[in-house]
Protein backbone atom coordinates (compact mmCIF):
# COMPACT_ATOMS: atom_id res chain seq x y z
CA UNK A 1 0.00 0.00 0.00
CA UNK A 2 2.97 2.31 0.40
CA UNK A 3 3.81 4.05 -2.88
CA UNK A 4 7.31 3.46 -4.21
CA UNK A 5 7.93 7.20 -4.02
CA UNK A 6 7.62 7.06 -0.21
CA UNK A 7 9.88 4.09 0.44
CA UNK A 8 13.15 6.04 0.42
CA UNK A 9 11.83 8.88 2.63
CA UNK A 10 10.43 6.30 5.06
CA UNK A 11 13.79 4.50 5.25
CA UNK A 12 15.49 7.87 5.82
CA UNK A 13 13.01 8.62 8.64
CA UNK A 14 13.77 5.26 10.26
CA UNK A 15 17.52 5.93 10.06
CA UNK A 16 17.04 9.42 11.54
CA UNK A 17 14.98 8.01 14.43
CA UNK A 18 17.71 5.41 15.00
CA UNK A 19 20.32 8.17 15.34
CA UNK A 20 18.13 10.06 17.81
CA UNK A 21 17.48 6.89 19.78
CA UNK A 22 21.19 6.02 20.02
CA UNK A 23 21.91 9.58 21.17
CA UNK A 24 19.15 9.40 23.79
CA UNK A 25 20.42 6.00 25.02
CA UNK A 26 23.95 7.37 25.35
CA UNK A 27 22.54 10.19 27.49
CA UNK A 28 20.77 7.70 29.77
CA UNK A 29 17.33 8.15 28.23
CA UNK A 30 15.92 6.52 25.09
CA UNK A 31 12.97 4.87 26.75
CA UNK A 32 9.32 5.08 25.66
CA UNK A 33 6.36 4.66 27.97
CA UNK A 34 4.76 1.21 27.89
CA UNK A 35 1.70 -0.01 29.73
CA UNK A 36 2.31 -1.92 32.94
CA UNK A 37 1.35 -5.20 31.25
CA UNK A 38 3.79 -4.69 28.37
CA UNK A 39 6.48 -3.53 30.77
CA UNK A 40 6.13 -6.77 32.75
CA UNK A 41 5.96 -8.99 29.67
CA UNK A 42 8.86 -7.33 27.81
CA UNK A 43 11.19 -5.98 30.48
CA UNK A 44 13.67 -4.26 28.10
CA UNK A 45 11.24 -3.30 25.33
CA UNK A 46 10.97 0.36 26.35
CA UNK A 47 14.65 0.85 25.40
CA UNK A 48 14.61 -1.27 22.22
CA UNK A 49 14.57 0.49 18.86
CA UNK A 50 11.55 -1.45 17.59
CA UNK A 51 9.35 0.17 20.24
CA UNK A 52 10.42 3.75 19.53
CA UNK A 53 8.09 6.21 17.83
CA UNK A 54 8.52 6.63 14.07
CA UNK A 55 7.68 10.31 14.46
CA UNK A 56 9.21 11.37 17.78
CA UNK A 57 8.87 14.74 19.45
CA UNK A 58 11.82 17.07 18.92
CA UNK A 59 12.19 17.66 22.67
CA UNK A 60 12.36 15.45 25.71
CA UNK A 61 9.61 15.80 28.31
CA UNK A 62 9.03 14.57 31.82
CA UNK A 63 6.52 11.74 31.83
CA UNK A 64 3.93 12.73 34.47
CA UNK A 65 3.19 9.09 35.31
CA UNK A 66 6.76 8.02 36.05
CA UNK A 67 8.72 11.25 36.46
CA UNK A 68 11.27 9.98 33.88
CA UNK A 69 12.49 12.25 31.11
CA UNK A 70 11.48 10.64 27.81
CA UNK A 71 10.99 11.45 24.15
CA UNK A 72 7.31 11.11 23.37
CA UNK A 73 5.63 10.93 19.98
CA UNK A 74 5.01 13.95 17.79
CA UNK A 75 1.92 15.69 19.08
CA UNK A 76 -1.11 15.40 16.83
CA UNK A 77 -1.52 19.18 16.83
CA UNK A 78 1.86 19.49 15.06
CA UNK A 79 0.63 17.15 12.31
CA UNK A 80 -2.64 19.06 12.07
CA UNK A 81 -0.73 22.36 11.70
CA UNK A 82 1.52 20.83 9.02
CA UNK A 83 -1.47 19.56 7.03
CA UNK A 84 -3.23 22.93 7.34
CA UNK A 85 -0.09 24.72 6.14
CA UNK A 86 0.36 22.29 3.22
CA UNK A 87 -3.25 22.76 2.14
CA UNK A 88 -2.79 26.55 2.25
CA UNK A 89 0.54 26.46 0.38
CA UNK A 90 -0.91 24.21 -2.32
CA UNK A 91 -3.86 26.55 -2.78
CA UNK A 92 -6.43 23.83 -2.19
CA UNK A 93 -9.80 25.52 -1.87
CA UNK A 94 -11.69 22.53 -0.49
CA UNK A 95 -11.68 21.92 3.26
CA UNK A 96 -8.94 19.40 4.04
CA UNK A 97 -7.79 18.19 7.44
CA UNK A 98 -5.98 15.09 8.71
CA UNK A 99 -9.24 13.15 8.80
CA UNK A 100 -9.65 13.90 5.08
CA UNK A 101 -6.63 11.67 4.46
CA UNK A 102 -8.43 8.78 6.14
CA UNK A 103 -11.43 9.20 3.84
CA UNK A 104 -9.18 9.57 0.81
CA UNK A 105 -7.31 6.39 1.73
CA UNK A 106 -10.57 4.46 2.09
CA UNK A 107 -11.81 5.81 -1.25
CA UNK A 108 -8.63 4.72 -3.03
CA UNK A 109 -8.91 1.25 -1.51
CA UNK A 110 -12.51 0.98 -2.73
CA UNK A 111 -11.50 2.16 -6.20
CA UNK A 112 -8.81 -0.52 -6.27
CA UNK A 113 -11.26 -3.32 -5.53
CA UNK A 114 -10.84 -3.83 -1.80
CA UNK A 115 -13.85 -5.20 0.05
CA UNK A 116 -15.65 -2.64 2.23
CA UNK A 117 -15.46 -4.97 5.28
CA UNK A 118 -11.68 -5.20 4.88
CA UNK A 119 -11.42 -1.42 4.59
CA UNK A 120 -13.60 -0.90 7.64
CA UNK A 121 -11.55 -3.31 9.75
CA UNK A 122 -8.32 -1.67 8.56
CA UNK A 123 -9.53 1.83 9.42
CA UNK A 124 -11.06 0.70 12.72
CA UNK A 125 -7.64 -0.48 13.97
CA UNK A 126 -6.40 2.99 14.78
CA UNK A 127 -5.07 3.64 18.27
Amino acid sequence: MLPDSLQQPLHAQIEWVGRIHRKDLAAGRGEVWLSDALERKYANAAREFGWQYLFPASRLAVDPRSGFERRHHLDESAVQRAVKEAVRELGIDKPAVCHSLRHSFATHLLENGYDIRTIWSCLAMRT
